[in-house]
């Protein structure tokens, strides 16, 4: 407890560190704030079977990631979901055309103009989820609760939301510059976090309500959860080490000779993203779900305990696991830094032989990692069928506990890294702490 206190008290004595804290805790003040400013022109005591509607199956799980806004009929229901998933599109668009695998080798100038494509294709994700909301609030709601009647409030209602989610995004851009973190990151963390507690007393309810083993049940929930909880932390800060034998190594005028040296290469390199990407894809088909002809299929892929919903969010898990590997991790470009330094693989050749023994090794340990995501991933649905509160069960694993300890363990290691730099201890006693890749 001392060491503990002692950290917090060195936190908050570097005075960067400081104003940074304290910016990003206002602006996700500002954000939760928004959760709860209903669209203008729907009456607030109204949206009761709008927040039924949203306590479980798939929009329960959109309605986490807003941190509750879907169902409150808010400014910011749509959240940052239009945005991941215009990141997915041109993020894949980088790897098939031409011109947007030009824009990724120019560098910043290039990154800038990826962001400003992704913004422009956010909105027109914006422009066609928002009537598909608004359609959802009208067969939700009786017509007394809209204060607006007809097109005009359409319109002005989806303008709203686009701006709404447009904000959160500014929001995000400005935490990650001026904050601590990822922007989007913790504001997805945020709402989720804002959810747990509904969950949890949901979950006490309904064990409390029962006449027999409530109780023990209960206490099995939490320890079966808490070892979940640390399996998410193992494969998030998972590693693989392949030893390197360098001939040589100069240091200062001293020439040592084999020295045994090590590659880290991830077993889960991509980190949160794939299960990120692929439960935006998921939610893609909510979209359809106000069409007469494609409402079947919709309420098909919709059904977040069915098979066909949970294989298919597997395979894109693995598919994902696979393509932000590809993109993070550059066998080639280790050949190259491993050759310039006079390192080599024993028994490998320098140069394109080892960047294909890299690339291989990458891909054979990226495959248990995607499979192990895959099912953490779906793992919420197996806890629904054992009975648990479809709110609790969302934590068992899914989107929302690996957001939530990647992001903590990413906000936690920017945090250490201040703090080595200004010679203080870390918040480990044994170690580095060690995060995922960032969003």
């Amino acid at each position: 407890m001392k060491k503990l206190i002692e950290t917090f008290k060195n936190i908050f004595r570097i005075e960067e560190l400081r104003k940074r804290i304290v910016y990003t805790i206002l602006l996700l003040i500002v954000y939760r704030l928004g959760c709860f400013v209903v669209v203008p022109g729907i009456d607030p005591t109204q949206l009761a079977n709008l927040e039924a509607q949203t306590s479980e199956g798939l929009l329960g799980l959109l309605n986490m990631f807003s941190g509750g806004a879907f169902g409150n009929a808010s400014i910011f229901a749509l959240g940052v979901m239009p945005y991941i998933s215009a990141s997915i599109v041109i993020q894949l668009l980088g790897m098939m055309i031409p011109y947007f695998q030009k824009l990724q080798r120019e560098g910043e100038s290039g990154r800038r103009k990826m962001n400003q494509l992704t913004r422009y294709l956010t909105i027109v994700i914006l422009a066609l989820q928002g009537p598909a909301y608004l359609t959802n609030l009208h067969a939700q709601l009786p017509e007394s609760a809209f204060l607006i009647k007809g097109f005009s409030f359409n319109l002005f209602a989806t303008i709203v939301l686009i701006g709404g989610t447009m904000f959160i995004m500014w929001l995000g851009e400005r935490i990650t510059d001026r904050g601590l973190g990822n922007g989007i990151s913790l504001i997805i963390m945020v709402g989720i976090i804002a959810r747990l507690p509904y969950a949890l007393a949901a979950e006490v309810g309904t064990r409390l309500s029962q006449t027999t083993g409530s109780i023990l049940m209960l206490i099995v929930e939490l320890i079966l959860l808490f070892f979940v909880f640390v399996a998410t932390i193992a494969l998030v800060q998972g590693v693989r080490k392949i030893p390197v034998q360098y001939a040589k190594r100069i240091i200062g005028n001293k020439q040592y000779g084999g020295v045994r040296q090590y590659i880290p290469l991830k077993i889960n390199a991509a980190g949160v993203m794939p299960i990120i990407f692929a439960q935006a894809l998921m939610l893609f088909p909510l979209i359809f779900a106000s069409f007469d002809a494609t409402r079947g299929l919709a309420a098909t892929l919709g059904d977040y305990t069915g098979f066909w919903y949970n294989f298919i969010f597997g395979l894109l898990v693995v598919a994902f696991t696979y393509f932000y590997t590809a993109v993070t991790v550059n066998p080639t470009m280790m050949a190259e830094d491993m050759k310039k330094n006079g390192g080599f693989i024993p028994g490998v050749k320098p140069g394109k032989k080892t960047a294909e023994y890299l690339d291989s090794i990458m891909s054979r340990i990226t495959l248990p990692g995607s499979i192990f995501l895959a099912l953490v991933a779906i793992m919420p649905a197996f806890a629904m069928k054992l009975g648990i509160n479809n709110q609790f069960a969302q934590f068992y694993g899914g989107t929302s506990l690996l957001i939530l300890v990647g992001v903590v363990l990413d906000t936690l290691q920017q945090i250490e890294s201040y703090l080595l730099m200004r010679h203080y201890d870390g918040l480990m006693k044994t170690g580095r702490l060690k995060g995922r890749s960032g969003m």
